[in-house]
């Protein structure tokens, strides 16, 4: 990787949103994928710096989705920029009821609770505490039902309205020589990314544009 980097400027504008409709139902059948794990390659500008996992536990109508992102940057043995997300989501018959989450964005330390409650969702992150609706889902990307909003990010806590435009079928590159066709959608407004589901509908792929200009894209792994 070449090229200055200024390590205190931010490289990407919402991976834990954190950094995505099937309409709702009393029990929604949710995506979990087969081998109950989704891993991702993180690329900037061509050059792996990290992974984001996504771990899935099921008992009974109970789901622990465990989340963890690790990314650095950097030039040669010279670390410029460092980001950890530690997130674990309850779900109980098909329905959200908590999140709990950490991140240290390059030494910026975030903390995010999200607990299902009378009237919505008690959410408690970096500016404070209010109440969600009950339709809000976490911002952590495998769900495509997210995509119907509202979505609380998981790093700060705001809750989000981003407009989503659906672009049809496309092939998607992923970590391995296999391309996937998917899902493309796109999400402006509060936040801006490209994310894509296959018919699963599985998470298959994100994109999105770096405040420095990077380009940052998630591979699919064990395709």
């Amino acid at each position: 990787m070449t090229g200055p980097i200024d390590r205190r400027r931010v490289l990407w504008g919402g991976l834990a949103l954190a950094l995505p409709g099937i309409a709702r139902g009393a029990a929604p059948a949710l995506p979990i994928p087969p081998g109950n794990r989704l891993a991702f390659d993180v690329v900037r500008n061509g050059s792996k710096i990290g992974m984001h996992v996504l771990d899935f536990a099921q008992a009974g109508d109970s789901l622990t989705v465990r989340i963890a992102v690790d990314l650095a940057v950097g030039i040669g043995p010279l670390t410029l920029f460092r980001y950890t997300h530690r997130a674990v989501e309850t779900w109980n018959r098909g329905e959200v009821q908590s999140i709990n989450a950490t991140t240290d964005h390059d030494g910026t330390k975030h903390r995010l609770t999200m607990a299902r409650c009378d009237g919505g969702f008690r959410v408690v992150g970096d500016k404070g505490s209010y109440l969600a609706p009950p339709e809000t889902l976490p911002a952590t990307h495998w769900n495509r039902r997210m995509l119907d909003g509202p979505m609380v990010n998981t790093e700060t806590g705001a809750l989000m309205h981003p407009a989503i435009a659906d672009h049809g079928v496309e092939t998607v590159k992923t970590a391995s020589a296999k391309p996937l066709r998917a899902d493309h959608f796109s999400l402006s407004g509060d936040v801006r990314l490209e994310t894509w589901y296959d018919r699963s509908p599985r998470w298959v792929g994100l994109g999105f544009a770096g405040a420095d200009g990077s380009m940052i894209r998630y591979l699919l792994t064990g395709t």
